[in-house]
């Protein structure tokens, strides 16, 4: 059946069907004013992908709606009845979009109807909190209900799994499963109120537990005294104002500016339309003050507070430091300061920058890859768990994202912005900035510079061929520099193409692709899992320094170039 039957078929059976009369009459109201809309609407089911929904809101099978989060609930619980535990119980927490807070309370009448316990959050809060609660709580899984630094029109839905984690196999698979089962509103159970003997409302309990567990780390478990630091602070209208500008303070920091504009919990986003601290347009506003008020760093989180960007200033101009360089200083300042242990560890994503593992090296810890996706980064620390094989230390991925602590089984923003802040501080009081400390690491290890860009399509289908089609016919030179090896994640064959040799890649099967340079300079490909985007990664470095600023305008403009033909050989391949 093609897309507009289909359509047409889904849309009789919501107008015929248990669905509120709102629903039916916007219904009615596209099929007169946007049929095409409506079509889109209804042509396909939400993708539930390994970590769960994002969508935009909207009615129909194809969009986020009352009906759609309900029937992903449902098919958590019927994995959840699966696995035959004994009271299992659900945490879900919620941030500041469109719905979130009633998308969350679906969710709880939904797992309370199938008799599984629900302990529903009062207020939005961050995500790093709801994986702490899901191991505080010993719950089975936790819901949280965002959609990250997605434009406002969006909502989404994460699991996570006892662990605390994002579901890995084998469970994503069988929920998925699940939901692809679920064909009708009618194979969904629902109570008609959260007010239910097993739906638990949380207020403050799981936050006194949090910051409790912070505070007790070596890192934080003593007041910074005589601090001089002041700190911009932006939740870019989301949950990171109901946890970090307390336990900042409570670490000993005075002297923090809330950017009021972005302060209030909007869900239209109006001075944050695009909530991302990667986008200068979501920091200009935060950048403003920092300049304005001589402060020395600017803190942002995305709305859901597991991302953390940094601005600092330099003499009265930003500068904006991108997640490997952060992740360098960052991880350079736990190695010197913490006991570290033979078996200690970090872990990074394959597109985060290799500095990482050359501070590693120096202070002869492991530094080991994962796949894209923070994940991956805790599945080995749950790894490691079991066996003790490695004590964690440090997770990063290049887009903010950042761990320095094992009760929580996402990347945390929190716990993120008081390390930063706290090396801030110590930089200070030696005369540095954080830019001191990150030419300092390039002085001991070499200059590494990264960068980044995307290739959007209109569907998946073009860029499914171009991976084909490099696969198939691979570059053999990228800005006059020669490929030594192609790694391809898919076939986990890494080939050398001198003499052709082939080296197994161990980590699991994966759409991409990373070419090795001559001059060790590193371009990695791989399509985004969450919308129809090619993501294309460089790096290079300059370990022969002799003067830092030189060096790096040097390393720039290589960088620069790399990334300049990388976009005009895709282009070509795309015909454009």
């Amino acid at each position: 059946m093609d897309k507009n039957n289909l359509a047409k078929k889904r849309i009789n059976q919501w107008l015929e069907g248990p669905y509120d009369e709102q629903t039916k009459n916007q219904i009615k109201f596209l099929m007169q004013k946007n049929p095409k809309e409506l079509t889109d609407c209804f042509s396909q089911t939400l993708h539930f992908g390994t970590g769960g929904i994002r969508a935009k809101l909207g009615i129909g099978t194809n969009r986020l709606n009352i009906y759609t989060i309900a029937a992903a609930a449902q098919a958590l619980c019927n994995y959840i009845i699966k696995q035959n535990e004994e009271n299992p119980s659900v945490i879900i927490g919620f941030d500041n979009r469109k719905n979130s807070n009633l998308f969350a309370q679906i969710c709880a009448k939904v797992i309370a109807a199938n008799n599984i316990k629900a302990y529903l959050f009062k207020e939005l809060r961050p995500t790093p909190l709801v994986s702490f609660g899901c191991r505080y709580k010993k719950c089975i899984a936790a819901i949280m209900i965002t959609a990250s630094h997605n434009p406002k029109d969006y909502n989404g839905y994460k699991v996570y799994w006892k662990d605390g984690g994002q579901v890995l196999p084998p469970h994503d698979i069988s929920i998925i499963d699940e939901y692809n089962k679920i064909h009708s509103y009618s194979n969904v159970k629902i109570l008609d109120s959260v007010d239910h003997p097993l739906i638990e409302i949380i207020t403050t309990e799981i936050d006194t537990a949090y910051i409790d567990s912070v505070f007790a780390m070596d890192l934080f478990n003593k007041k910074i005294e005589n601090t001089s630091l002041k700190i911009i602070y932006s939740n870019m209208h989301g949950t990171g104002l109901t946890l970090i500008p307390q336990c900042l303070k409570k670490l000993g920091f005075e002297n923090i500016t809330i950017v009021k504009e972005q302060e209030s919990f909007d869900p239209e986003f109006t001075n944050a339309p695009n909530p991302n601290p990667e986008e200068m347009q979501a920091l200009e506003i935060g950048i403003n003050y920092l300049i304005k008020d001589n402060a020395d760093i600017f803190i942002s989180n995305d709305p859901d507070a597991d991302r953390m960007g940094i601005v600092i200033n330099i003499n009265g101009e930003k500068k904006i430091l991108s997640g490997n360089e952060i992740a360098s200083i960052m991880l350079d300042y736990l190695c010197k300061t913490s006991t570290l242990q033979i078996k200690s560890a970090c872990v990074k994503s394959i597109v985060t920058t290799e500095l990482l593992s050359k501070i590693c090296l120096r202070y002869e810890i492991k530094c080991i890859d994962v796949l894209t996706g923070f994940k991956y980064i805790c599945q080995k620390i749950n790894e490691w768990d079991k066996n003790e094989a490695h004590k964690f230390l440090f997770g990063a991925e290049e887009s903010l994202g950042f761990l320095i602590e094992t009760f929580v089984r996402d990347k945390d923003a929190v716990t993120a912005s008081l390390l930063i802040a706290k090396i801030a501080d110590s930089a200070k009081k030696q005369n540095k900035t954080l830019l001191d400390l990150l030419h300092d690491i390039y002085s001991t290890y070499g200059i590494y510079r990264e960068g980044n860009f995307s290739f959007a399509f209109e569907d998946s289908s073009k860029m499914k061929i171009l991976m084909h089609n490099l696969r198939k016919n691979p570059l053999k030179t990228i800005s006059n520099l020669t490929v030594s090896y192609i790694d391809d994640f898919q076939s986990q064959e890494s080939i050398n193409l001198t003499d052709n040799s082939k080296n197994k890649i161990n980590l699991p099967p994966s759409n991409v692709l990373r070419f090795r340079l001559n001059d060790k300079s590193e371009i990695t490909i791989r399509p985004s899992g969450t919308e129809p985007k090619l993501k294309i990664y460089a790096e290079t470095s300059r370990l022969n320094i002799k003067n830092i600023q030189e060096d790096i305008k040097i390393c720039d403009m290589h960088l620069n170039a790399l990334i300049d033909a990388i976009k005009l050989q895709i282009n070509n391949l795309l015909g454009i």
